[in-house]
């Protein structure tokens, strides 16, 4: 396909796109908006006055596509040079006038493709498609398409939804358009559970390979000529040459490896600390690069070669070559289809003649059946002939009685012959049960492969959502420790206020200590007077005691403590009830002094605790 028929086919969408009537035809005023855009994409001085001259025979109506051609070969198409302009440019201008009339994308968003990656599939879909119009892909082309955008998602296309969907309409066998294969990407029907991103990707990538014919891409290690030391660049393939950039954006080129039938590449040894060597050579320079692995290495080798292979065949593109041989393969297949045609045609017509000839002989047999009715009635008249004959005939039954038992003993030899012929047909029999049930196993182990293919394939699914979730969950993590970091830096602040409150807390507890000391002591005081009323109760209880024991007749008044006299048993009783009176209000004021420090110590705590609630054990200490 030269340029002049790939810039063709976009022109044409942008022509049946100004064609609001779909009579073929287009104002003059179209058509002069129309080239002069096309003079400012293509980069060719424009000339205003050309279309009025060219059309100035002709009335003022609207102009059909037929006669726009000659201007358009004539002022536009003949004065474009290649390299001049960029043609993702003038396809964009042809795909935004056919877009606004002809793309119907879902209002609600649900597209499985965006409007810039419906842009590239509709250049992929002209660079496919036939060359004759109106413009259609055969189902080859898209089935090789499709395939293409879900081999660079690692995805398995179905081939089986594209099938029903070809053969719901008839006309798609013989050619689909841009339109219809957009509408079948958009349903969804065939990327079915598939991410909008990765599909933007896949197209991208496909849209590099076959329309900017991007053989290869990737990072690669390159050495230096001069400082002779090794660098990262990011590194594209074209039939025509190998650039390389600083980085994956293509910003910054850093150089280019022109490529024709002379050079070649070879696979280095490792060294230097580098590993999967490999060099292109050419005419004047050996440029080493290292891949990241062995694969990747044959992988860049490979599509080198193809390039340097191109380039000594005379071709500017793989695809190009590509589907040039797919158009050639479909091209024997009809051949092949049309001789097979022919052929059913040809058995037809011998089945005919055949039939012809049947019946032929049927009249043939009624023939036959007559003349055997008139042999018969011969017969009848010779049998009378054949009694005359019959004695000359028992003379050569006899012979022929010598000769049938020579027979019967060649029939005894072709019998044992046949017996071992039906014994191999037994054997042959059990070896063909045989051969059907490895034929079956094998089967069912074929089945059972593509079970766990399709298995695996789910599983890979499975680890690629897997992978996603992980990574959000690494992006909630990360947003949880930044948190966590400022929460810490405010805890921080707390802390230091709170160290100066502990600091607060630590003198007052040196006040209380100091209070709880004099309470202590204030405690053993009582204690001791306690401990000494305690003694002096006992000893008047055992003064009472003695006081209290009866006297009896004749016996003399015993006196105590230093001869008093005894004192009356009422005396006794009031001063043991108010001794004991007397104790019971001593208990009770020692309880509510220890109580009384108690609720003061514990207080003191409190407070600490409430100004500094993440005091180590060792602050604590004291006020246990």
């Amino acid at each position: 396909m030269d340029l002049r028929a790939e810039l063709l086919k976009s022109i044409w969408y942008a022509f049946t796109a100004l064609d609001v009537e779909k009579s073929g035809k287009v104002s003059k005023s179209q058509l002069k908006v129309l080239s002069h855009n096309l003079y400012t994409v293509l980069h060719i001085p424009h000339d205003p006055v050309a279309l009025e001259e060219h059309f100035r025979d002709d009335d003022d109506g609207p102009v059909s596509s037929q006669g726009y051609m000659p201007y358009l070969n004539k002022y536009i198409l003949d004065k474009v040079e290649e390299g001049a302009f960029v043609k993702e440019d003038f396809d964009e201008l042809c795909w935004t006038l056919t877009a606004k009339k002809n793309y119907k994308p879902d209002r609600n968003g649900n597209s499985v493709v965006s409007h810039k990656d419906a842009f590239k599939l509709w250049c992929l879909f002209n660079f496919l498609s036939e060359d004759k119009y109106p413009l259609v892909m055969v189902p080859d082309e898209v089935e090789y398409l499709l395939k293409k955008v879900c081999t660079s998602m690692n995805v398995e296309l179905n081939c089986c939804e594209l099938d029903d969907y070809l053969s719901q309409d008839p006309q798609h066998q013989n050619g689909m358009t841009v339109w219809q294969f957009l509408d079948l990407v958009n349903s969804g029907k065939l990327l079915r559970g598939i991410e909008r991103e990765a599909v933007s990707m896949a197209v991208e990538e496909v849209y590099q390979e076959v329309i900017e014919d991007m053989l290869k891409q990737g990072y690669l290690w390159k050495k230096g000529q001069l400082r002779r030391n090794w660098s990262e660049r990011w590194f594209t393939l074209k039939p025509s040459a190998l650039s390389y950039y600083m980085s994956e954006e293509r910003k910054e080129k850093k150089g280019s490896i022109a490529l024709d039938k002379h050079c070649c590449v070879e696979v280095l040894p490792d060294r230097e600390g580098k590993r999967c060597m490999f060099c292109v050579k050419t005419s004047s320079r050996t440029y080493e690069m290292s891949a990241s692995d062995t694969k990747q290495r044959q992988e860049w080798t490979l599509a080198i070669q193809t390039a340097i292979r191109l380039q000594a065949e005379g071709k500017k593109s793989l695809h190009k070559d590509l589907k040039q041989k797919r158009r050639e393969q479909r091209e024997q297949r009809e051949r092949r289809k049309a001789a097979k045609e022919e052929e059913m045609q040809r058995l037809k017509q011998l089945q005919e003649e055949k039939e012809r000839k049947l019946q032929e002989l049927e009249l043939l047999k009624e023939a036959q059946r007559q003349a055997e009715l008139l042999l018969q009635e011969e017969e009848q008249r010779r049998r009378l002939q054949h009694e005359e004959m019959q004695r000359t005939l028992e003379v050569q039954l006899k012979e022929a009685e010598q000769a049938r038992a020579s027979m019967q003993a060649e029939m005894v030899l072709k019998e044992a012959e046949a017996e071992r012929q039906r014994k191999r047909i037994v054997e042959l029999e059990e070896m063909q049960a045989r051969l059907q049930e490895a034929l079956h196993q094998e089967v069912k182990a074929r089945q059972d492969e593509e079970s766990v293919r399709y298995a695996q394939a789910r599983l890979l699914a499975e680890e690629e959502e897997k992978l996603k979730e992980l990574m959000k969950l690494k992006e909630e993590q990360e947003e949880y420790i930044i948190q966590t970091q400022r929460e810490k830096q405010v805890l921080k602040q707390e802390m230091e206020n709170k160290s100066k409150y502990l600091e607060e807390a630590q003198k007052q507890l040196e006040e209380v200590r100091e209070n709880r000391q004099r309470v202590d002591q204030d405690v053993m005081a009582a204690q001791r007077k306690l401990r000494q009323a305690s003694t002096n109760v006992k000893h008047w209880n055992v003064q009472m005691n003695r006081l209290m024991h009866p006297i009896g007749p004749g016996e003399k008044r015993t006196t105590t403590c230093g001869g008093f006299p005894s004192i009356p048993p009422v005396l006794l009783t009031r001063r043991e009830s108010s001794l004991k009176l007397r104790q019971r209000l001593e208990d009770k004021n020692y309880d509510l002094e220890r109580e009384d420090s108690k609720k003061n110590v514990n207080n003191g705590e409190t407070r600490r605790l409430s100004l500094s609630p993440d005091m180590d054990t060792t602050a604590t200490e004291p006020s246990d």
